[in-house]
Parts: structure tokens; C-alpha cells; sequence
């Protein structure tokens, strides 16, 4: 069965471009007789606020969006993260960086080969490492691309890749060979905030069965890093359907920034939104 998932941030209240995607999504799976489903990616709880919770969930169903319930919260189920992040550490995928951003960005300048090869910081030296542990210093784990390579081997390397049925950023669609190499030693945990996006997001696509993921453009890099953790955890790979961002008169996309577009604002102004739903093309 056909299933996919509008998957915002509660970080501020929705604007055109989140209603145009939860839109493609709820469109997608009525026309497929499928299933469609909301999630709540709040595990950053420096930015997420409950009350943008309950203003996304109000926005939606304003623009006559309905879904299943219950509503998935990932704040309320960080230990299923950390269950992952135990996986891949025990199988000797990850490792411990406690270079800061700025310590990674200079070393971008110095490095004789550019950039790609500052997102691959390396592990610490065993007795460097111990010393900044022992001082108690804040560190992220990072998945190791060289030995995420050899665990699945050359031929399973090779041969990840997804399905692209919207278009990527340069045109990209069809079968596309997953390079999470350009993304370097993703973050996939830190020891004082929980586990990582990309580490969230696959999890919960394969527990709730999602099949088919449909999302931004901005979104597409995403798709090469989470099909690798899917083949490490040997989850299936949905299928991804990349669409456009809007863009307002200025050429810039949309952002929670732009207060005078976010949903809760043209409600005020007595925006009506089957009107707003045909000028988004639905």
C-alpha cells in the first residue's frame, strides 16, 4: 500500500511552501488510495516550541488536510534513536569528533584538497581521545564512510540507489546512484543533544511503512545519505518524489521567516482556503 507523511518542524507556523508540499503529499495518497500520515520532527529542543505543534496541526486542517491518527512525535521516542545509534556504534561504524564547527571550517582552509575532504575529520588518535574524554569534552558521533564501506562491501556500495520520481535540483530523476560520499562523515549523534536528522527521519519511515517519500527539493542531497543508513540497517528504501519550491515575487523560496505568508496570517487577513488551495494548484 501506497504511504506517505508530512513531516514538518514545529520551529514556527507553516507557510505557503509547507502547505503546497503537505498538499502533494495528501494529493499523492488520495490518489493512490493510500495512506497519509503527519509527524512531528521536534528533536531539537532548543528550536521546536509545543505551541507551533498545535499551530501546525491547526494550519493543516484549515487547508481541509486529514490524516491519521496518532500523530508520531519524536520527541517521545528518542530511546528508539538511541537504539539505532547503539546498533551502528557496536558494529564499529561510527566515532567520536570533538572538533568544533569552527575547528572543521579552518580546517577547510588549510586542507591541500578542498573541502571534500574536511567533512571526513577522521577519529582522534586512541590516547587524544581518551585525555578529551576524561576532560569531559561535548563530542558528535559521526558514521564512518570508509568503514560503512567495507561493512557492506564494494558490490552493495555500488549499488545503492533510489528511485527518483519528482526531479532533483539539476534535472535528476529515475534511478539515481546514492552518493553519500559528498556529504562526507555525517553527524549522526551528539553526547548532549540525541540522535541526529537523518537518523530520526529513517527510522520512523521504516517503522510507520512509509513508502514513498515526497518532500522539497532542498531536500534532495538528504535522500543519498539516508539510503545508505537504510542499507545498513537493512531497512527498505522508499521511493522519493522531490517537487519544486515556491518562490515568492523577490525569486526567494519561502520561509518561516516571511510572516505575512505563513497560513495563520492569511486565515487572519480571511484568506479563504479553497481559494488559497487553487492558486497552489490543488
Amino acid at each position: 500500500m501506497f504511504v506517505t507523511r508530512f513531516a514538518p518542524s514545529p520551529t514556527g507556523r507553516l507557510h505557503k511552501g509547507h502547505a503546497f508540499s503537505a498538499l502533494t503529499a495528501w494529493g499523492a495518497a488520495r490518489a493512490a488510495g493510500g495512506r497519509f500520515l503527519v509527524r512531528i520532527e521536534d528533536i531539537d529542543p532548543t528550536r521546536c516550541r509545543p505551541e507551533f505543534e498545535a499551530g501546525i496541526l491547526e494550519d493543516l486542517a484549515w487547508l481541509g488536510l486529514d490524516w491519521e491518527q496518532p500523530v508520531r512525535r519524536q520527541s517521545d521516542h528518542l530511546t528508539d534513536y538511541a537504539g539505532v545509534v547503539d546498533v551502528l556504534d557496536r558494529r564499529g561504524l561510527l566515532y567520536r569528533c570533538f572538533r568544533t564547527r569552527k575547528e572543521i571550517l579552518d580546517a577547510i582552509g588549510d586542507a591541500p584538497h578542498g573541502p571534500a575532504e574536511a567533512v571526513r575529520p577522521g577519529p582522534h588518535p586512541a590516547d587524544e581521545e581518551a585525555v578529551l574524554l576524561a576532560e569531559g569534552r561535548p563530542f558528535a558521533w559521526r558514521l564512518s564512510l570508509d568503514r560503512a564501506r567495507e561493512a557492506l562491501g564494494g558490490r552493495a556500495w555500488e549499488a545503492l540507489a533510489f528511485v527518483e520520481e519528482g526531479e532533483g535540483p539539476a534535472g535528476e530523476r529515475g534511478l539515481i546512484r546514492a552518493r553519500p560520499e559528498t556529504a562526507g562523515d555525517v553527524v549522526v549523534a551528539r553526547k548532549d543533544a540525541g540522535a541526529a536528522y537523518h537518523v530520526a527521519v529513517t527510522n520512523d519511515d521504516d517503522l510507520q511503512g512509509v513508502t514513498h517519500v515526497i518532500r522539497g527539493r532542498d531536500l534532495f542531497e538528504a535522500a543519498h545519505v539516508q539510503v545508505l543508513l537504510q542499507a545498513l540497517m537493512g531497512w527498505p528504501t522508499p521511493v522519493y518524489r522531490h517537487h519544486r519550491l515556491l518562490t515568492g515575487e523577490d525569486g526567494r523560496r519561502f520561509a518561516k521567516r516571511d510572516q505575512s505568508m505563513t497560513l495563520a496570517q492569511l486565515k487572519a487577513e480571511g484568506v479563504n482556503p479553497v481559494t488559497l488551495r487553487a492558486e497552489l494548484g490543488f
